[in-house]
């Protein structure tokens, strides 16, 4: 069986969900549609021509990336332009575009997660917080016999974390009352009659993030046809998470060390490099595409070196007075997302017996040649 195109994307956003993207972000459904069966996902990072011919090839009819096809208005589609031919060509294939950008990139366990663990970081603090995840107090009311039912239903949706401890819930005993109306059909008691039951109340911490999930779970597990539970905003502040990472390296390297395990270990066969090569790096900052904001911020944060990409003339000029090195390994750095998207996706699909087919896209869209 395979699986719904709104499926594969319900499984996508559970890696990088929407709500993390930053403002005006141009991701989700691009062209096509997802109100069909998906046979077999491309990931790439880009949508060019040779990647649209790719996927005609393996007969993929959804292709996720990256980058997005359509980042400014379209006033017209002129098919005997370059990008309206490109365009054409996905539609006449039937193939989706969907785009995972900033939220993949912001997501714990997405793009700079994975850069950073590539080049050695460990210890991970966002360069920039874009997120952070409004706590909401859940109390329940439930029968005795139910208790641990809904407890652990509420639990397994996500609901009870306190910094690094999970699971956290405080429960007490109690008597609610009720009266059965008309009509009604209650797990407990008898219509128009006063009852009283010896129930527990469930006190925990629900992340906005995971409040619809675990509401549904709760009432799914709960006996009662009407659930007496209140949710209400907490002042606390739950989990941040942002753009680009930084930590202490693993191993302290020189600059000119770290030039090499950088490419290496993404793939990239030049960079370009400011500062000493022959000093000692402790401490690294990483963030995915274009990082010329971000050079100074590391720095005010402790970090000896970024790796970014696209940095301008001026900006290096920059961070060189300023003490920071930089390592510019290119926009095509970000390539590391395709394998690691496709090995995530395909697991849960092979989780859910889909038989849709994931692929990690083979095409080198390095736009730049070095000479």
């Amino acid at each position: 069986m395979f699986a719904k195109g709104q499926t594969v994307i319900q499984l996508m956003e559970q890696l990088a969900p929407k709500h993390l993207a930053v403002p005006d972000d141009r991701i989700g459904l691009q062209l096509g549609s997802l109100q069909k069966e998906i046979t077999h996902v491309l990931i790439a990072l880009d949508v060019t021509n040779e990647v649209v011919d790719e996927a005609i090839r393996i007969g993929a009819n959804l292709i996720i990336a990256h980058h997005a096809i359509i980042f400014r208005p379209v006033k017209s589609l002129n098919t005997d332009t370059p990008m309206g031919k490109l365009y054409e060509k996905l539609i006449k294939h039937d193939i989706a575009v969907y785009i995972s950008h900033t939220n993949l990139d912001v997501a714990e366990g997405g793009m700079n997660d994975w850069m950073a663990e590539a080049i050695g970081i460990e210890s991970k603090e966002s360069l920039e917080d874009v997120h952070t995840d409004h706590l909401f107090k859940l109390a329940v009311f439930v029968p005795h016999t139910h208790h641990e039912q809904v407890l652990q239903a509420i639990l397994e949706a996500g609901a009870g974390s306190i910094g690094q401890y999970n699971k956290c819930s405080f429960n007490t005993e109690g008597t609610g009352t009720f009266v059965p109306g008309e009509g009604t059909q209650p797990f407990i008691g008898t219509e128009g009659q006063m009852e009283r039951v010896e129930e527990m109340r469930i006190e925990t911490i629900v992340p906005q993030s995971l409040r619809s999930k675990v509401l549904q779970a709760m009432l799914k597990a709960h006996p009662y046809e009407e659930v007496a539970y209140d949710l209400y905003a907490m002042d606390l502040k739950g989990r941040t998470l942002g753009l680009g990472r930084l930590g202490p390296l693993k191993q302290p390297k020189t600059l000119g060390e770290l030039v090499e395990v950088v490419k290496a270990q993404l793939d990239v066969p030049y960079v370009r490099v400011v500062g000493d090569l022959n000093r000692q790096i402790k401490k690294a900052a990483v963030l995915g595409g274009s990082g010329s904001r971000y050079t100074l911020p590391a720095r005010f944060k402790g970090a000896d070196v970024i790796v970014t990409g696209d940095i301008d003339y001026h900006t290096a000029h920059d961070a060189l007075m300023a003490g920071m090195c930089i390592i510019d390994a290119g926009h095509n750095a970000e390539k590391i997302m395709k394998p690691k998207t496709a090995d995530w996706l395909r697991s849960r699909l092979e989780d859910k017996r889909y038989d849709t087919q994931v692929t990690a896209s083979e095409v080198n869209t390095e736009v730049f040649q070095f000479i």
